[in-house]
């Protein structure tokens, strides 16, 4: 059974799915929603930052490499992120030059949709 968080229309739910093997319509493939309150939505590990941009995770996945740390400098369109999701690697880029405040993840982190990765001013 795999827990997965959806977000509709600003609500996020808590979904359990378990995979189906073989014919669907006999499977007793249960399915469980539940609505989360907002702070059981924001069970990830989210810093709250005072100031500097948030670079969120755009999808759940795995932190592949990070190839910045705090003070570096960035140029625009730099990859400073690689994450595996949906057996893909996807670049995560600075959207324009920038100083790294904060790095909120390390290689090997699995991570969910809205998560902060890093801080940058």
């Amino acid at each position: 059974m795999n827990k997965y968080n959806i977000k509709v229309n600003g609500i996020s739910y808590e979904v359990e799915v378990e995979e189906v093997v073989g014919d669907f319509a006999s499977s007793q493939a249960p399915v469980a929603v539940t609505k989360q309150t907002p702070e059981k939505a924001k069970t990830s590990p989210k810093k709250t930052v005072s100031q500097g941009e948030k670079i969120e995770c755009p999808m759940p996945g795995t932190v592949l490499k990070v190839n910045v740390k705090p003070g570096d400098n960035v140029k625009t369109g730099q990859v400073l992120f690689i994450l595996e999701a949906m057996k893909m690697e996807n670049e995560i880029m600075a959207p324009h030059d920038a100083k790294i405040l904060e790095v909120g993840v390390t290689s090997g982190a699995s991570v969910n949709t809205g998560d902060i990765l890093a801080v940058i001013q």
